[in-house]
């Protein structure tokens, strides 16, 4: 058993305990590459949502993380890389298309930073640019209940896995200026709306 294993088996339980729920864990497709996209309160978001299915998610995550090398080297072997926020990281790119090239589950958190308030912000369109690139369809995901988790999380965790979402169903309307922007748009609408 690896690490990721390891530590999923542990925070499964802890988080059943807590009373845990989960729904539409079938509709993250079994096998082939796919991009799952979460909002994202609380620095728990990763581990509940990878926790939550039953393959191996990596994540891409803020470079600050991995500035101390211990915790870099966790992070590492737990399959996440980092992203320089806030600019076209062509080495998160290069990272992200070869989970997806190698058909493993790559895990994003669009809106680039936590939501103080909870409230679904905007979505950053790169991850229309890696599902076209790809061709891997994106799966959204909505973790409820991981803003102070041990203190109010009890009984109140819960992640909801919606339908994947394909390229196909992505093409903007005539007269759209910045199809990316619009699509993202989509994947962000769809989250909001996933309810148990």
């Amino acid at each position: 058993m690896n690490l990721y294993q390891f530590l999923k088996r542990i925070f499964r339980l802890q988080f059943r305990v807590m009373g845990w729920k989960i729904h539409g864990v079938e509709n993250l497709p079994k096998e082939g590459p796919v991009i799952i996209v979460s909002n994202h309160v609380s620095i728990w978001d990763p581990v509940v949502a990878a926790c939550s299915v039953p393959r191996d998610v990596s994540f891409m995550a803020k470079e600050e993380l991995f500035a101390n090398p211990l915790l870099g080297g966790i992070f590492r072997r737990l399959g996440a890389f980092p992203v320089k926020r806030g600019q076209g990281d062509t080495s998160a790119i290069r990272n992200s298309l070869k989970v997806l090239k190698e058909e493993k589950v790559l895990g994003l958190f669009p809106e680039g930073t936590r939501s103080k308030t909870g409230a679904i912000q905007k979505g950053f369109p790169g991850m229309i640019l890696l599902m076209e690139k790809s061709q891997a369809p994106i799966v959204p995901v909505r973790v409820n209940g991981t803003q102070n988790l041990f203190v109010r999380g009890w009984g109140h965790l819960e992640v909801i896995v919606g339908k994947p979402i394909f390229p196909e169903q992505l093409k903007a309307p005539e007269g759209v200026e910045n199809r990316r922007e619009w699509a993202a748009d989509q994947i962000m609408k769809a989250i909001v709306e996933l309810k148990a």
